[in-house]
């Protein structure tokens, strides 16, 4: 593959997962969550049964000052709350809250629009292979922004 088309490869790559991020953003909007992408990326985390701010900031690639802000405002809109972390007493768990699951499900359902979008655009069969594909390419890879 000469460089020009590795270019062109990446940034449709870059494009699907920035319109993708956008569609499933503009879908939660629409369900009536205030929301915004970054709430998204930190609710990859959070789901899998809490994180503290430390663990949260290095999943999105923050600063840990930075991982504190997002979840005040996360606190605020009644997505998360702090609870004592199981294991180390001077630690706190962030967690979903029943509203950050309700959250957490209108963007499965945004997810699944957009992605039948493609499925419509693409076919079924071609939409397999392409989820095949990308799973080859990034077996485990972070889902979180590149701030």
């Amino acid at each position: 593959m000469q460089n020009s088309e590795a270019l062109a490869l990446t940034a449709a790559l870059l494009a699907a997962a920035g319109e993708l991020t956008q569609r499933i953003n503009d879908g939660v909007v629409a369900r009536g969550f205030e929301a915004r992408p970054a709430y998204g990326f930190a609710f990859t985390r959070l789901a899998r049964g809490g994180a503290t701010i430390t663990e949260l900031g290095v999943h999105l690639g923050v600063t840990k000052q930075a991982a504190s802000q997002l979840v005040e405002e996360l606190v605020r809109k009644g997505y998360v709350e702090r609870r004592p972390h199981p294991e180390d007493a001077r630690a706190r768990l962030i967690v979903l809250t029943g509203r950050g699951r309700e959250c957490t499900r209108a963007a499965e359902a945004a997810a699944a629009e957009a992605v039948q979008a493609w499925s419509d655009l693409l076919g079924e069969e071609q939409l397999r292979i392409l989820g095949t594909q990308l799973g080859c390419i990034a077996p485990n890879g972070p889902i979180k922004p590149a701030w």
